[in-house]
C-alpha cells in the first residue's frame, strides 16, 4: 500500500500525493507550524544584530474600496452604546452626577481577509476522493470535512449577514486561524527581493526565476523557516491613499506562477512553514490555463490544502526589504501571531520584523 493511501485518519482513506497528511499525527490541524521548533526561535532571535523593529502591516483601511474584491469590505467603525447613550464622548456624568469621566467604546465590522492577513487551513480546500470511493467530496487540510468539521449555512439567508449581532453561523472548526494564534508563530524568516530583479512590472515567477534571484543573493530557506517574498506592490497601494486603481494594481508586481511544478515541489522540499507576500494572493489570479479539473488558485491548494502551509498577503515589506538588502543580509526574527478568535478561517495581522 502506498504513503498515500496509509488509511491513518478515520476521516480518509487516501491523501493526495505530495501531501504531508498524517505525517504530524492523524487529527494534526498546524501543519507545517509543526516544524516552528525552539531551535528555529533561538535561530530568529540570533539574527537580532541592530535593535530595530520594523511593522509590516498596512492599515486596515487599505487597499479601499471594492474594486480589487467585491466580496470583501472596508472596516466599518462604530460606538456602541451605554445604558442607552452612544458610547463615544460619552460624559458619565449624565448617569453618575458628580462623575468626571469622559469615555469612548466602539464596535468594528471587519472583513478579516481585507487587508494584511493570514490564510488559515480553512481558506482553501479541494474537492478530492479521500474516501477512495472513487467520488470527490470537499475537504480540507488533514481530511477533515466540510459540513463536518467545517460549518457554514448552504443559503445566503442563513449566513447573517443582514444583522450586525446575533449569532454565528459559520466556524473553521479545528483548522480555525486560532490554531496558528496559539503557536505565537514567532521564528526565522527569510526574505527573498523579487521587486529589486524585476521592478515593478508584472512577472510570473517560476522556480527557475526564483532560484536564480537566490543564488544571486546568497539567500538559503532551511526547514522550519518562514518566507517573504517582496515585491512592492503593496508600496503602490499606500500610494494610491485608499483609492486603489485595479489596472494599475493587477499590472503590477511580481506573482508566484502557481501552475509551475517545480515551484511547488521547492515548497515541498525546503520545509518553509509559512509562505507571505505584500501582494495580493502570492500567487498569479487567475493562473495560467490548464485542463480541468484543476483549481483556480493552484499555489492555495499545494500549500493550504495539501501540506498546511499558512499564507500571508498583503504584507507591507519594502522598509524592512531594503533595509536587509543595504545590510547585505536575508534573515530576521518575525513575530505574527492572528487574532486568537476560535473558528475563522482568516486572520488580520500586524507582523514585526526584528532585525
Amino acid at each position: 500500500m502506498s504513503k498515500e493511501s496509509l488509511g491513518a485518519s478515520s476521516r480518509w482513506a487516501r491523501r493526495p500525493a505530495g501531501s504531508t497528511w498524517g505525517d504530524f499525527g492523524p487529527d494534526d490541524a498546524l501543519g507545517r507550524l509543526n516544524l516552528l521548533t525552539p531551535e528555529k526561535l533561538r535561530q530568529g532571535i540570533a539574527e537580532v544584530e541592530d535593535g530595530l523593529s520594523f511593522a509590516l502591516s498596512l492599515p486596515l483601511t487599505l487597499p479601499g474600496g471594492t474594486s480589487l474584491n467585491a466580496n470583501r469590505l472596508p472596516p466599518v467603525v462604530r460606538p456602541n452604546r451605554r445604558q442607552g447613550l452612544v458610547n463615544y464622548n460619552c460624559r458619565m456624568d449624565e448617569l453618575f452626577p458628580g462623575a468626571t469621566d469622559v469615555l469612548s467604546d466602539d464596535l468594528v465590522v471587519l472583513h478579516l481577509q481585507y487587508s494584511t492577513q493570514w490564510d488559515s487551513l480553512a481558506h482553501a480546500g479541494s474537492m478530492f476522493d479521500a474516501d477512495g470511493d472513487g467520488v470527490p467530496e470537499p475537504v480540507y487540510y488533514n481530511g477533515f470535512r466540510a459540513g463536518t468539521d467545517i460549518l457554514g449555512p448552504s443559503s445566503v439567508e442563513d449566513s447573517g449577514l443582514e444583522t450586525l449581532h446575533g449569532s454565528t453561523t459559520s466556524s473553521a472548526g479545528p483548522l480555525g486561524i486560532d490554531g496558528m494564534a496559539r503557536t505565537g508563530v514567532q521564528g526565522r524568516a527569510v526574505m527573498i527581493d523579487l521587486h529589486a530583479h524585476l521592478g515593478d512590472d508584472r512577472v510570473l515567477v517560476g522556480f527557475d526565476q526564483l532560484e536564480s534571484i537566490m543564488a544571486a543573493d546568497r539567500v538559503v530557506v532551511e526547514e522550519g523557516d518562514i518566507v517573504c517574498l517582496h515585491t512592492g506592490w503593496s508600496e503602490k497601494v499606500l500610494a494610491m491613499d485608499g483609492n486603489p486603481d485595479p489596472e494599475v494594481l493587477h499590472g503590477s508586481g511580481a506573482v508566484l506562477d502557481g501552475r509551475d511544478p517545480a515551484l511547488l515541489r521547492w515548497i515541498t522540499d525546503s520545509g518553509l512553514v509559512a509562505l507571505a507576500a505584500d501582494n495580493y494572493a502570492v500567487e498569479a489570479f487567475p493562473a495560467t490555463p490548464a485542463e480541468p479539473p484543476c483549481a483556480l488558485l493552484p499555489l492555495h491548494e499545494h500549500c493550504l490544502f495539501k501540506l498546511g502551509v499558512h499564507l500571508g498577503e498583503l504584507w507591507r515589506l519594502t522598509p524592512l526589504a531594503e533595509h536587509l538588502r543595504a545590510r547585505g543580509r536575508s534573515r530576521f526574527l518575525l513575530t505574527a501571531p492572528p487574532l486568537n478568535l476560535p473558528g475563522a478561517a482568516a486572520s488580520p495581522v500586524t507582523p514585526i520584523g526584528t532585525v
